[in-house]
């Protein structure tokens, strides 16, 4: 079962994607703030982190700087309500899988998670 580290300051962000993705059987982690998610980056195995880009304590884009997520770490997704070209760009830089817009439509979405984990996946 694919483990998600869901981060959103927003709490119905955050019930929308744990209940639609537990019905699914993936494996969802909540974090509320980005100082959060870095404790959870740094203690658990995580399998994709789904991050919101603007929250109160720390964008998504430093806490995956602070995270020093390595090529080997999880594939990261990025979702915004406040697209910019110089946050995609940066978001390409820290090698983000994948740049969404909020709102979002949840199977476009989860069709992303999917595929990004399926390329995560190791060939057997």
């Amino acid at each position: 079962m694919p483990r998600i580290l869901v981060v959103d300051d927003e709490l119905l962000i955050r019930d929308l994607l744990y209940d639609f993705f537990t019905s699914r059987n993936y494996d969802i982690i909540l974090a509320e703030s980005a100082s959060k998610a870095l404790e959870i980056i740094r203690s658990d195995e995580i399998d994709l982190v789904l991050t919101d880009l603007k929250m109160p304590d720390m964008d998504g884009l430093e806490m995956l700087r602070r995270a020093n997520t390595r090529e080997d770490g999880p594939p990261v997704i990025i979702m915004t309500g406040f697209p910019s070209l110089e946050s995609a760009i940066e978001a390409l830089r820290l090698r983000v899988a994948d740049y969404i817009v909020k709102p979002f439509n949840i199977n476009r979405l989860f069709e992303c998670i999917e595929a990004v984990l399926e390329e995560k996946a190791p060939v057997s």
